[in-house]
């Protein structure tokens, strides 16, 4: 445990802590019976530490750290979203104090308004490249989705996430189990709980509708979640993905030409049919716009140079879950297409496309 202490740069007494509130248990005993960590300790240990010096809570790492649907790979994302987010926010402050610095220099008065900019949303306007900045909502896609909401006053939205597609001028409630989520939910957004689809804190028919949006094929049990969706309100809006369609992995030119593993990672995934049936739903096509506000999977469908950019791709759980040798192979093939002009000759009839049918479906019950 000493050694252990030093290596991470926190004190015997910490360790002690984090065992005692089981956050972090050392597994295993040394013969003379002195406490040891296995490597996965040593793993636990050091997503702990990084979300701590992130700031979050103990309560919040714990929730973290013991997230079923996060596996090591999913952490180190996280947390690399999260330091190049708190750089790139640090970097338009010291550029924006830079700024003022001149400005006082020069005898030019600064407002209150460009002091408080420092600060403020124009900052994150600037800085991009977290979640939010890329997951923003579409509004064609939000158009027909409010729709389906009809005159409900309340709703539930289930795997809300940061708060895309939550519907104005109604009362929403936000469900999300992860804490990294729920942190980047802005100020002023829907009151969010902490809870799975699973099992939903909710008395049976408590709202008009439940909505769930791309969220689905996170679920540990999609059915039992939408049937809890099903429980809790007296209408249920799902937007999913279609893969009862035959040779539905066709559909969209990355996964047909460049991540097949993409098809894997749906293999266990509910039928369309399965789903609709299980809560009594109709299933509509969700157009994705060539020009999609929203940076989903298939956002770029017409631009096939943004999924080179890794920032996008971190927005996008498909990435994460295929892995990085698949990431990487698939990047590289893209990239050697786009330059040789291959992929122009296989696609080039997307360009005439407003928007495209990619198996994006809204249940509607």
């Amino acid at each position: 445990m000493g050694r252990v202490a030093e290596l991470a740069g926190v004190s015997v007494r910490t360790l002690h802590h984090y065992d005692r509130i089981g956050l972090v248990r050392p597994s295993a005993r040394t013969p003379a019976g002195y406490r040891a960590y296995r490597a996965g300790d040593m793993e636990r240990l050091r997503e702990v530490l990084a979300y701590r010096r992130l700031g979050f809570g103990l309560r919040e790492v714990a929730e973290l750290v013991d997230d079923p649907s996060a596996d090591a790979l999913a952490h180190l994302h996280r947390l690399r979203g999260l330091l190049r987010e708190r750089r790139d926010l640090a970097d338009a402050m010291v550029a924006a104090i830079d700024r003022e610095i001149a400005a006082r220099a020069e005898g030019v008065p600064v407002t209150p308004e460009e002091q408080l900019g420092v600060l403020g949303a124009r900052l994150y306007d600037a800085i991009g490249g977290a979640y939010p900045a890329t997951r923003r909502t579409e509004p064609r896609i939000a158009a027909q989705i409010w729709e389906a909401l009809g005159d409900a006053r309340t709703v539930v939205n289930v795997g809300g996430g940061t708060g895309s597609y939550e519907p104005p001028g109604r009362e929403v409630t936000a469900v999300e189990p992860s804490a990294v989520m729920r942190a980047q939910r802005p100020a002023g957004s829907a009151p969010c709980v902490a809870a799975a689809a699973e099992r939903l804190p909710f008395a049976d028919h408590a709202f008009d509708v439940a909505m769930a949006v791309s969220t689905v094929h996170h679920w540990g049990d999609p059915m039992a979640g939408l049937r809890e969706m099903r429980r809790v309100a007296r209408r249920v809006v799902v937007l999913t993905f279609d893969t009862d369609e035959p040779g539905w992995q066709d559909r969209f030119w990355l996964t047909r030409d460049y991540l097949p593993e993409f098809a894997d990672l749906l293999a266990d995934f509910p039928s369309l049919g399965g789903m609709a049936e299980a809560i009594g739903a109709r299933a509509e096509p969700v157009p994705v716009p060539w020009d999609c506000a929203d940076g989903l999977f298939e956002a770029y469908w017409r631009s096939p140079g943004a999924y080179l950019e890794e920032h996008v791709r971190m927005a996008m759980s498909v990435w994460t879950k295929v892995g990085p040798e698949a990431e990487r192979r698939a990047v590289h093939g893209l990239e050697d297409d786009l330059r040789s002009g291959r992929w122009a000759e296989r696609n080039g009839d997307l360009a005439a496309l407003d928007a495209a049918d990619l198996g994006l479906r809204l249940l509607v019950a």
